[in-house]
């Protein structure tokens, strides 16, 4: 061998380790900003993944276990008293935080009382919690502490609470007032995961900057709203990878490749936050993301109108998982009288508003909007309850039909007459102009497109209010957004956690529409006492009844997930509750060029 062969030989050899390291980063991205990591704080699909990844949970999912199963993370399985009141649960030893300045150089421990203070923190006035509505009414004493914090008295964390008890380091005991069938559940949703006291009081209003978890991954860089880097957890307890596949072919390939690795298999996750449907297809096809979902708007460039993969694709290796997202796309009115300072002419429950707002959905195309917008890649949504989740009813049919002559001759009878300029105005004469929030993309501008033409039918002025996607939910959880497209992905798989999103109660929280029904609420707190059965369906039959009747929302549709992948990865499948797989995930060392 000449010097010059021996030389490349040694720099080849050199080169090699790093290549392969490369390949356990997992790449990807996220289509809309992340609004920060405190668990108790997130209200976003997206933060939600990293909560996943950095911190624990009492509980979690079987990964391939269809329905879904919950099975012990931080927590074996609770003990539960026979009046279903009481629950025990036995922290696991030996978990630990990833060390962090605000320990002073001591290794920290998880105890049960850091799960009973993350569940106090839910109430902190100041901490404004938009999942605060999964405690409410439901623990001994944690109302009558949030009531006190709310009437102008300290919150403080060393007060003690009868429903949250801790005997000893690793017993966390929660007692209910009634008998609550979801809690496990709850308890397995990433914003109920452990967070430690010295790093929310060392860090403060930065602490959603700043996560220290105990999970199997740890934040190691962040640029708000444009990169988010996570490392492999070096102290994380690990888990090996057991999961039984059953009769699923799919699963059967991914358990043959997976079984017995030691979890987490990568050494990281780097996530990069694109917007615009066009750049992450383009980062995909170059090989600059390892899997990629968010692709409805561009699919007919990689698969057949059958929802197979095109051939050339096929020929690359590139993997496809198909799944119909548990999830509802919804519009929504405010109900509010006012939206901030401005007057707000589609609220109320007098016979000319809701002929209004019922008169604006029969415009709206929804079938447009899947053939145009989705591109195919969705289904009608009829039912608050989407597929695959408890309480669903494949059955049901909206009462709002698309008929924009009907919505026209409903206006006429109501008094909204069209003025010179072919807009109509109020009953009283006052302008009447409809504000519409969405997020400065293309896709979203599509929807803008879609609505105006169905406003544009019946004569009703649209004002466009554009704001990018963090904002725009902080807005929403203040009830300052007129109307606006929104979604509702499963945190657990049963309708409550859908039929929810209109309890009046929770308006500042999970309702957006700020929606109050004396008569929804009665049903809605109702079914909170019963089981999933016959008798909970009907009122949940009554309760969609009456938002139909009241035209608060209107339903379009449950989104077609295609996630494609790269031949490198090994052991991805979309999960009906859970964020991301990247705890489950495997990537082949082949190098990238």
């Amino acid at each position: 061998m000449n010097n010059a062969a021996r030389w490349l030989a040694i720099l080849l050899i050199a080169a090699a380790p790093a290549v392969l390291a490369q390949n356990k980063i997992l790449r990807l991205t996220f289509q809309a900003g992340e609004t920060g990591f405190d668990p108790v704080r997130v209200h976003d699909y997206y933060s939600g993944h990293v909560l996943e990844a950095v911190f624990d949970t009492l509980l979690t999912y079987d990964y391939l276990a269809r329905p879904a199963k919950l099975v012990p993370s931080a927590a074996e399985m609770p003990e539960i008293s026979a009046d279903g009141k009481t629950y025990t649960f036995r922290i696991k030893k030996g978990i630990y935080f990833t060390d962090d300045a605000a320990f002073k150089g001591k290794k920290r421990e998880l105890t049960a009382q850091d799960f009973a203070y993350s569940i106090r923190r839910f109430f902190d006035p100041k901490n404004r919690s938009p999942y605060a509505f999964l405690f409410t009414g439901k623990i001994v004493g944690l109302d009558e502490f949030n009531a006190r914090a709310k009437g102008g008295g300290k919150f403080d964390h060393d007060s003690p609470v009868a429903g949250l008890q801790t005997p000893d380091r690793h017993t966390l005991v929660i007692k209910l007032k009634q008998a609550d069938r979801d809690l496990p559940y709850i308890l397995a949703f990433p914003v109920t995961s452990a967070v430690a006291r010295e790093v929310i009081e060392a860090y403060g209003d930065e602490a959603a900057s700043h996560p220290v978890g105990t999970g199997p991954f740890y934040l190691k860089r962040y640029v708000r709203s444009s990169k988010i880097v996570l490392a492999k957890n070096p102290d994380y307890r690990g888990k090996t990878w057991d999961f039984e596949p059953g009769d699923n072919p799919r699963f059967k390939r991914i358990a043959e490749r997976m079984q017995g690795k030691r979890l987490p298999a990568i050494d990281g996750v780097e996530i990069s936050i694109m917007e615009e449907t066009q750049s992450r297809w383009l980062a995909f096809q170059r090989g600059e993301t390892d899997y990629e979902y968010a692709l409805w708007d561009v699919s007919p460039n990689f698969m057949t109108d059958d929802g197979k993969l095109k051939p050339e694709f096929v020929r690359r290796g590139i993997q496809l998982d198909r799944t119909v997202d548990p999830e509802i796309i919804y519009l929504y009115f405010n109900m509010l009288d006012k939206v901030g300072d401005t007057p707000n002419p589609f609220s109320g429950f007098s016979n000319e508003r809701i002929a209004l707002r019922r008169a604006i959905a029969m415009s709206y195309n929804i079938e447009d909007q899947i053939r145009i917008i989705r591109k195919g890649q969705a289904v009608r949504a009829q039912y608050p309850i989407p597929p695959g989740i408890v309480g669903h009813d494949p059955q049901y049919v909206s009462s709002i039909p698309h008929d924009p002559r009907a919505a026209n001759a409903l206006l006429d009878r109501y008094g909204y007459k069209k003025g010179p300029d072919g807009y109509r105005r109020q009953p009283n004469g006052d302008a009447l102009i409809l504000r519409y929030y969405s997020t400065p993309t293309e896709r979203d501008r599509q929807f803008d497109e879609l609505f105006k033409r169905g406003l544009d039918a019946i004569g009703i002025r649209l004002e466009i209010v554009k704001d990018r996607f963090p904002e725009m939910l902080k807005l929403e959880k203040q009830c300052r957004t007129m109307v606006r497209h929104a979604a509702w992905i499963a945190d657990w798989p049963d309708g409550d956690n859908f039929m929810q999103l209109l309890y009046g109660p929770n308006t500042y929280e999970s309702n957006n529409a700020c929606y109050k029904s004396p008569e929804y609420d009665k049903r809605y707190a109702k079914s909170r006492t019963l089981p999933a059965g016959p008798e909970r369906d009907r009122l949940y039959h009554e309760m969609t009844r009456i938002m139909e009747m009241d035209t608060v929302w209107f339903l379009t549709d449950s989104r077609i997930r295609n996630t494609l992948q790269h031949p490198h990865v090994v052991g991805f499948t979309k999960h009906p509750v859970l964020h991301a797989a990247w705890l489950y995930l495997y990537l082949d060392p082949k190098p990238r060029y």
